[in-house]
């Protein structure tokens, strides 16, 4: 495997990332890569907020995988900021290959860096794999998450 990239993800980036998030069963069922619309306006809102950071790893200029790191200020835990690991994937031709361990290894120095006290991210139930993949990273499955559909 030739050298990996991480960068801030940009528009021309925004296909591969869709097909990424769509290339499963859940995902297959929430995301539309036909309509690009809706993620380039989200792409912006995200450039826009020095919080949020949308990143792809790239090997051989080509987009392999992504994750999305959100860093919240806080109050609790003595007013401690938090980060949040989301929309992690890992292109099917690269997984098993280590990708998944750089990336989640990227957003953890990235929240080190960020002065961030804890990270954190949610997995669906019906992801085992990827439940034993962050475990095996020290992530602790220590909460019970809740979602309401708006």
């Amino acid at each position: 495997m030739g050298d990996l990239e991480i960068r801030a993800a940009v528009a021309a980036d925004v296909p591969s990332i869709v097909a990424m998030l769509a290339d499963d069963p859940l995902g297959a069922q929430r995301e539309s890569p036909d309509d690009l619309t809706p993620y380039l306006a989200a792409l912006e809102r995200l450039r826009s907020d020095p919080n949020q950071h949308l990143v792809v790893a790239v090997r051989e200029s080509r987009v392999v995988g992504t994750l999305q790191l959100t860093v919240i200020p806080g109050l609790s835990r003595k007013g401690a900021t938090r980060a949040i690991v989301e929309g992690v994937r890992v292109h099917a031709d690269e997984r098993g290959s280590g990708l998944g361990t750089q990336l989640i290894e990227w957003a953890i120095d990235e929240s080190r860096r960020q002065d961030c006290q804890l990270v954190q991210l949610t997995s669906d139930v019906t992801r085992p794999d990827a439940h034993r993949f962050y475990e095996r990273l020290g992530f602790t499955a220590s909460h019970v998450g809740f979602k309401l559909p708006l």
